[in-house]
């Protein structure tokens, strides 16, 4: 069964030319064991079947690495500094990071259960560079240890683009990204969430749509920090998933 999961995960991973070592695959079995136990007592997914939870969750979250531009930075072995706002369990952030050893990240979220099941995962592989940090975007995005202090931001979430540019661009540095991950259809989206960017300090670097699968869409939107984000930004808790900017 290790085998048959490692061999999956592999074969995935090539069709998206991604090349992981036999260590990394196995943390990733590990990960992937680790969260289905967990997701017995706890709610951390709804995907929990072996082939899925290979293609949209793992394969998914590294699919940024060889299907945008800012990937190169990842495959390079750059030492940059990320943070995954709104983690749950882990994704894409944990999954990035346990590929890619040499990011620091942050995993970031408001429910601190989730966080304690990622720190049984980090400390069961050993990683280090990781750290988990609780609390609300519309808070934490002013502290001074996390504004404007990451190469990458992220988020794999259901929050419309001009909601979670104002989470996820305070955190990005001045030439950082914000990348966001969506489903298929965010052309739209990406438009009505043109003015928030910019006020944001953001500008739209590319919009990328690929195939995961035969039945599976993606697109990544990669946002490029180019000025600094205004100080009244991000709203009280609450503001920005109500009152959109637009």
């Amino acid at each position: 069964m290790e085998d048959n999961f490692i061999t999956k995960l592999n074969n995935r991973l090539q069709e998206m030319q991604i090349d992981l070592d036999e260590e990394k695959l196995k943390n990733l079995e590990v990960y992937y064991h680790m969260l289905i136990e967990k997701n017995k007592v706890m709610n951390l997914t709804a995907i929990t079947e072996e082939d899925e939870v290979i293609t949209k969750h793992f394969v998914d979250s590294l699919s940024l690495v060889s299907k945008t531009a800012v990937g190169e930075d990842f495959k390079n072995g750059k030492h940059i500094k990320c943070i995954d706002v709104g983690t749950g369990a882990g994704l894409p952030g944990l999954v990035l990071k346990i590929a890619y050893p040499n990011i620091e990240m942050v995993l970031f979220d408001s429910l601190n259960k989730r966080l304690k099941f990622l720190e049984e995962v980090i400390e069961e592989l050993g990683l280090t560079g990781v750290t988990t940090k609780h609390g609300r975007a519309e808070d934490v995005a002013h502290d001074v240890k996390f504004r404007e202090r990451f190469d990458f931001v992220f988020a794999r979430a259901v929050a419309n683009l001009s909601t979670l540019s104002e989470y996820c661009l305070p955190f990005a540095r001045e030439k950082g990204y914000f990348v966001a991950y969506k489903s298929k259809e965010a052309a739209e989206e990406v438009k009505t969430a043109a003015k928030a960017i910019d006020i944001l300090g953001g500008k739209v670097k590319a919009v990328n749509s690929f195939n995961i699968d035969s039945e599976n869409e993606r697109t990544i939107v990669t946002i490029e920090k180019i000025k600094k984000t205004p100080a009244r930004f991000p709203r009280k808790a609450g503001t920005p998933s109500k009152e959109p900017i637009s």
